[in-house]
């Protein structure tokens, strides 16, 4: 119970415990009284508060035999069902909320007692926050698509399901990498994928272009920049947030692949640590100096049907993620046995161009002939192709007044990046 309640009786500290945790759920139905008819709801403050009190009396009388709580827990639902019965008879209100908050109320005294304190508290403020949350959760209900829930248990099925079925051995000399952490690949970035996902269209519907940058860099860097880039030709459009934007998306991309290097190989991200710490501070300062300096205009919103991602745990997009990394995993496998390091060099700014995210987790989770630095180099050329190729769109879709500030931008992320890359060397 911690040194403040070292000689107060136990049964008295948890007494108020339970008093004060009713009372806090009955103020909380008190208020619900004053939005909603009163002969929808089961009591207020004293009620719950009574409520608590009888289930602290009737389990502390034999907490081990345990008869005399579950008695009363009956007469409790025998009131209920009449409350319930009339309730739907006069007002046709099927909602039974009250009801269950009721009995955990009643259950708050023997929770006390065999579990945690904090358990408790975490269990009360749950169910302040739940009954509080209930406009809140229609209406974000109602923003979900019509297969939203069936994608998001396709994703649960992958994760909870398919992935501790799966062996964690190399199952052919061919792809270096086992069914299992192959898997933990796809599960994982599409999670990373779905927050940012999930941020944008739940969070944020309606976002300014910052947190659009810093959202969709979390998702896709480079779908971040083609969508800013054409909202740059909007009349009077803040070309300062958009340059920014493009700019700070890519700094969120190298967080993303920081992290992912983190999560499948520590020792790489080790070696990651200080050039990554350099192009992520970099490329904010650049972003944050655009913004600043740069020309602004009326301020406008995304939309989150404007540029709409599709879902990233949908089954084809996680199919086509698979596909990729295994094929990459095969292809690295053959270059670095055909033609060394410098073809995996080669390689890295090859693939730069695409989706580098199945490369890089296919060489950062593979068992390769190769160091760890020269997989850092390889993950630095990767990311800085990327980036060359986000300048070309953002040059290409934009307008032509964001050219300048994504040239320089551009040119200094790039040119540090190659100093980091002859470093590593």
């Amino acid at each position: 119970m911690g040194t403040i309640f070292h000689t107060i009786p136990k049964d008295i500290v948890y007494f108020l415990l339970t008093v004060a945790f009713s009372l806090l759920i009955g103020l909380e139905q008190r208020r619900r009284h004053w939005e909603e008819n009163k002969k929808t709801l089961f009591g207020t403050d004293r009620t719950f508060a009574f409520v608590g009190i009888l289930g602290y009396i009737l389990y502390i009388v034999s907490p081990d035999n345990i008869l005399l709580y579950i008695s009363g827990g009956i007469g409790i639902l025998f009131l209920m069902v009449i409350f319930y019965w009339k309730k739907i008879e006069k007002v046709g209100n099927f909602g039974m909320t009250s009801i269950i908050t009721i009995f955990i109320t009643y259950s708050i005294a023997p929770l006390l007692y065999v579990q945690k304190v904090w358990l408790v508290v975490l269990v009360v403020t749950t169910v302040l926050v739940l009954v509080e949350m209930k406009e809140k959760l229609k209406t974000l209900s109602g923003k979900f698509d019509d297969d939203e829930f069936i994608t998001l248990a396709v994703f649960l099925i992958m994760s909870g399901v398919i992935l501790p079925l799966l062996p964690d051995k190399i199952i052919t000399p061919y792809i270096p990498v086992s069914p299992f952490k192959f898997w933990l690949a796809v599960v994982v970035v599409s999670g990373i994928s779905y927050t940012g996902y999930i941020l944008q269209k739940f969070i944020f519907p309606k976002k300014g272009l910052i947190i659009t940058a810093l959202l969709g860099g979390l998702y896709s860097s480079t779908a971040t920049t083609i969508v800013l880039a054409r909202k740059s030709k909007d009349t009077d459009a803040p070309l300062n947030q958009i340059s920014a934007g493009i700019v700070m998306a890519t700094g969120m991309m190298f967080i993303r692949i920081f992290i992912l290097s983190y999560i499948f190989n520590s020792e790489l991200a080790g070696k990651l640590l200080l050039p990554f710490a350099i192009l992520i501070m970099l490329t904010f300062v650049i972003g944050f100096v655009v913004l600043k300096f740069g020309k602004k205009g009326r301020d406008i919103v995304i939309d989150r049907r404007e540029g709409k991602q599709k879902n990233p745990l949908e089954f084809k997009t996680a199919l086509i993620f698979a596909v990729l990394f295994v094929l990459f995993a095969a292809i690295t496998k053959f270059v670095l046995a055909s033609y060394g390091s410098g073809g995996l060099n080669v390689l890295s700014f090859v693939v730069g161009v695409t989706d580098i995210d199945p490369f890089l987790l296919s060489l950062f989770m593979g068992k390769f002939e190769v160091s760890i630095t020269e997989i850092a180099i390889a993950t630095i050329i990767a990311v800085t192709s990327n980036n060359l190729m986000k300048m070309i769109y953002g040059l290409s879709f934009g307008s032509k007044s964001i050219r300048l500030p994504l040239l320089w931008s551009f040119a200094v992320i790039l040119a540090a990046s190659v100093v980091l890359i002859l470093w590593l060397f």
